[in-house]
This record gives structure tokens, sequence and C-alpha cells, in this order.
């Protein structure tokens, strides 16, 4: 925008453009650099964090996704288990009705009270699970979408 503004001036100065039309240009690119500023999303993906899964049989789900692809256990219990994937990982919820329970995605500088204020502020109806740092969100479709710090882990 520095340019922009260097070039005029320098318009101005030579007589190529009166005072009205200098102010009229300077007021533009200051509405320019509002409506970008305005356009900035409110957070910074850097990252999938993890996916979890809904499954009927979550030994059975485990068993199949070590034996393919040799996903170590994080973490387990009857009704759930967290597999390892890289500097990610895979949950299986134990549940009737299999599908993609949610995703969720890292953002640069979590603030849990700060997160769920401006998903508010964006018209979301944002779910802080009592006693967490954990916030949810459906997305347009109704997809359960979770944000968390960069190091959330299982």
């Amino acid at each position: 925008m520095e340019p922009m503004i260097s070039e005029m001036l320098t318009q101005y100065e030579a007589g190529s453009l009166n005072r009205r039309q200098f102010i009229q240009a300077l007021v533009a690119l200051a509405s320019l650099g509002s409506a970008a500023a305005a356009s900035q999303p409110p957070f910074k993906g850097v990252g999938l964090n993890h996916i979890a899964i809904r499954v009927t049989n979550v030994q059975r789900s485990r068993d199949f996704y070590q034996k393919l692809l040799g996903l170590p256990v994080i973490r387990e219990a009857q009704t759930n288990c967290f597999l390892g994937l890289g500097t990610n990982f895979l949950t299986l919820f134990q549940n009737q009705n299999p599908g993609l329970d949610h995703y969720c995605i890292a953002i640069q500088n979590f603030n849990i009270d700060s997160v769920v204020e401006t998903l508010k502020a964006q018209g979301l109806n944002a779910r802080r699970p009592r006693g967490t740092d954990r916030v949810y969100f459906p997305d347009p479709d109704g997809i359960e979408v979770q944000l968390s710090p960069i190091d959330h882990r299982a």
C-alpha cells in the first residue's frame, strides 16, 4: 500500500492530481485495507490433529487398523481406543451407528475462552464440555468439528 500512496503523492505534487482527487484516492485505499483486514480468517489452521470415528466393535476395528496400517495403541478402554498416526491420531468410539464422529484441526494461538467467544461471534454453536479445553461446533453440513492447540494429544 505504501508504494501506491507514494505514487499518488508524487502525482499530487506534480499537479496531475488535485487535492480532492488525492483525498478520495486515500479514502479508497484505506477502505480497501479495512476490507482486506475484515476478510482475514479468525483462526489459522495448521494441521489435522485427529479424526474420531464411531465403530460397532472397538477391539475389531483396533485390530484392523493395527494389522493393515501398523498403528500403535496410545491408550484404550472398553469403549474407545486411540491409535498413533505419526504426530496425529485416530480415535475409535464404540457406537451402534458407525461413521465419522468428528475431526480436529489444530490452530495457532489456541486459547479456549477466546476460541469459544470467536466461534459464537461467527454465529456458530460452539460447545465446550465442562472442565475441558475442548471446543466443538457443527460445520454447514452438520459435521462435528473440533479445534485444538497444535500440541493436543490423546
